[in-house]
């Protein structure tokens, strides 16, 4: 083999050293004969170490047990682990929309959230394609842990809240802090177990007992790695930045401020950020949606801005919030609050009777909000209820009634496209002072949120279609299409309620879904099969790409309306106001070009973050409410049936399920091609949307269940 002159060594050491690897005449040696053969100077042998250390990190070449390196054969992946209490799990690669499937004898003791190298092979599931080998570990995806604590006789174990981490927490006594059985604790791993051996950790934190209300808040943001406290150069940061809006701030702004605008939110809202403006003349409507101007007190790499880009979103938690910025800005000088000046980033969009944009411009602004108004006011007024406090807004009646008009056309324009509107009734929880859920209910969806929601997206298509076609950076708001093997899923599932839908093309168009919700209007299984719909489409995202938004059934889409508590938003802010002011230059070009891609992909991982936290301490609330009515029976549908359960949705949107074991009037068996459960003597069935009454037997803030048994119900024997 031909000797390497040190010159080739010195010049890009990692990418020389792959090349002789895989070169046809090379042979694996190990380390001291590469550095003979390469003539590796010994003030160069650490660093081709360091390179091969690398190469083997990313999957390239492999060092065997007798120290030889050699060029791996097959091309490793690496992706983040998945893992379930049963010892398998999967592994999510970037960019491949399916995950693969690993079985629990080639995990390799990989932790739920590590990020792997896996070796993909030919499944031995049937019908499954997707499978792997996890084959190295490249890094640990946990450090702490939040669960509850189980106190033994001189040590203990943590209960991870997180079900997808298969075992339990071993603590050694003087590891525990004194915790005791139903604390919920933080516990810093020091060992991720191996076959036959529980992962070990020490308690590092006692949030406070699981039946305490505020300590569920307070799990899950730990769990989350949420932050809630600004550091100290944010809120130092914060002395310089004005309470008031001052006369200098207004040059070059558009003067709005005697423009007949309100803000329309909800009673306990405070981030105000959006505010509407409409007139009508000669058959043209022109609507203003002003939102708050952000971008001009979060310079860009300020400790507000990097801090905001950390959190990504606000994050909702039932009855508090963590807000994406301080409270002196969400709540202050960047909340639309009435009767004060405000800087906005305005889009006045004019619009004709069909809802056709004609034109539009966007400015930086300043208003002076005349009403702040909420849905529940908006709504009387809009329909006219015995209620309505018409005399207190006189005023803006002939406006309310003209932005009720252009909702209206706007929202049959979307739905004459095939925009597809899933009705499904999100869960409101009401809690008192300490956190204590005292009422569930589906959240209020009505003529007043609608309205506010079809302008707030007539701003966001708008911007996205202007800056898309001046081809500059942008950060674009995308959802795919559905996979066709999803698609077809859901149309068998559909064939058991007689609805029936076109077979499998390349492409769905999203007028095919819109059809489905109309056909099931008004059935009793309406929602639950909205929901199923929902799952089978992909989740949403953040890109620098303008791939179009399928449930919207739009080319073009953004999210410039909530700065306050949007990163996306915050961002795209940025670029605009650069480019009506002139700065937008080749090197700020440059700049957003290199930048865009991590920080989309990065709002994306932060807004999931956020939802699965929101989720979880949802469920945990109606767990505790549901704690406090055991033995109690309600009114119910049934909204999932598998092998050992019937789930059922309560009218106050809680899902339990009921086990099998607890339906004691037959033996029942599941039909799957019917999504049914069956009696075997009385025929007896049990299927999605079936009405049925049900007693709650148990609730289990561990397990994160609620067990309901099955009193009565609409049988069909058919």
């Amino acid at each position: 083999m031909e000797e390497k002159n040190n010159d080739s060594i010195d010049s890009n050491i990692k990418e020389r050293l792959e090349k002789f690897i895989y070169s046809p005449e090379y042979n694996p040696m190990k380390l001291k004969d590469i550095y003979f053969v390469l003539n590796v100077p010994s003030d160069k042998r650490s660093e081709v170490e360091q390179a091969l250390g690398e190469l083997i990190n990313e999957g390239k070449v492999h060092l065997s047990k007798k120290g030889k390196y050699k060029p791996l054969d097959v091309q490793l992946i690496e992706g983040t682990f998945i893992g379930n209490k049963k010892g398998f799990g999967f592994v999510a690669v970037e960019g491949e929309q399916e995950d693969y499937f690993v079985p629990a004898r080639d995990a390799m003791d990989a932790f739920h959230g590590d990020k792997v190298l896996i070796e993909p092979r030919e499944s031995s599931r049937s019908g499954k394609s997707h499978e792997a080998k996890v084959v190295k570990i490249l890094e640990r995806g946990f450090t702490k842990i939040v669960g509850t604590f189980e106190k033994q006789k001189g040590f203990g174990f943590l209960i991870p809240d997180n079900r997808k981490i298969a075992d339990d927490i071993f603590i050694q006594g003087e590891d525990s802090m004194g915790a005791m059985t139903g604390h919920k604790c933080v516990c810093e791993l020091t060992s991720y177990g191996s076959k036959g051996k529980s992962p070990e950790g020490k308690i590092i934190e006692i949030i406070g007992h699981v039946n305490d209300p505020k300590t569920d808040m307070i799990s899950v943001v730990r769990a989350y790695d949420i932050p809630i406290e600004f550091p100290e150069d944010v809120m130092k940061y914060l002395d310089e930045i004005p309470e008031e809006v001052s006369e200098e701030e207004l040059k070059g702004r558009e003067d709005m401020r005697d423009w007949l605008t309100i803000t329309i939110d909800g009673e306990d809202a405070k981030d105000l950020d959006d505010a509407v403006t409409l007139t009508i003349e000669d058959d043209v409507y022109t609507l203003g949606v002003h939102i708050a101007d952000v971008t001009h007190y979060v310079k860009e790499k300020s400790p507000l801005d990097k801090e905001a880009l950390k959190r990504g979103t606000s994050c909702y938690l039932v009855d508090s919030v963590i807000p994406m910025l301080p409270h002196k800005l969400s709540n202050g000088i960047c909340s639309l609050n009435h009767d004060v000046d405000r800087l906005t980033l305005s889009c006045i969009m004019r619009f004709d009777k069909t809802g056709k944009l004609l034109d539009h411009r966007i400015v930086e602004g300043v208003i002076n909000v005349n009403n702040r108004m909420n849905y529940t006011d908006v709504n009387k007024l809009l329909n006219k209820t015995d209620d309505a406090p018409v005399m207190q807004y006189m005023h803006l009646m002939e406006m309310l009634e003209n932005m009720k008009e252009l909702s209206r056309i706007l929202r049959e324009k979307r739905e004459k496209r095939g925009s597809i509107d899933f009705d499904v009734p999100e869960t409101k929880i009401i809690a008192d002072k300490d956190g204590k859920p005292v009422e569930i209910k589906p959240y209020d969806r009505n003529t007043a949120t609608m309205l506010i929601e079809d302008f707030m997206l007539a701003a966001n298509e708008t911007i996205a279609e202007d800056y898309f076609w001046q081809e500059l950076p942008f950060e674009y708001r995308v959802h795919e299409q559905p996979d066709t093997e999803k698609m077809d899923n859901l149309r068998v599932f559909l064939n058991n309620f007689g609805v029936f839908t076109k077979p499998s093309r390349d492409e769905i168009h999203p007028k095919e879904l819109q059809k489905i919700l109309k056909a099931i209007e008004g059935e009793s299984y309406e929602a639950l099969i909205s929901k199923i719909m929902l799952r089978s489409m992909k989740q949403a995202r953040y890109s620098t790409v303008c791939s179009g938004h399928f449930g919207l059934s739009c080319k073009y889409y953004c999210h410039f309306t909530s700065p306050i508590r949007r990163y996306p938003d915050l961002q795209i802010h940025r670029i605009i106001k650069e480019n009506i002011n002139g700065t937008l230059d080749e090197k700020r070009i440059a700049h957003y070009h290199s930048i865009l891609g991590q920080v989309s992909d990065d709002n994306s991982i932060k807004e999931r973050r956020a939802e699965e936290a929101e989720r979880e301490v949802v469920k945990l609330k109606e767990i505790e409410y549901m704690s406090e009515h055991i033995g109690e029976e309600f009114d119910g549908v049934v909204s999932g049936v598998t092998s050992n359960f019937v789930f059922v949705e309560l009218e106050n949107t809680v899902e339990g399920a009921a086990s099998v074991a607890d339906m004691f009037d037959d033996l029942y068996f599941f039909k799957e091609d019917e999504y049914a459960m069956v009696g075997e003597k009385t025929g007896n069935r049990y299927t999605l949307g079936d009405k049925v009454r049900v007693k709650v037997l148990k609730c289990d803030k561990i397990k994160k269940s609620i067990d309901f048994s099955i009193i009565s119900g609409n049988i069909d024997k058919s």
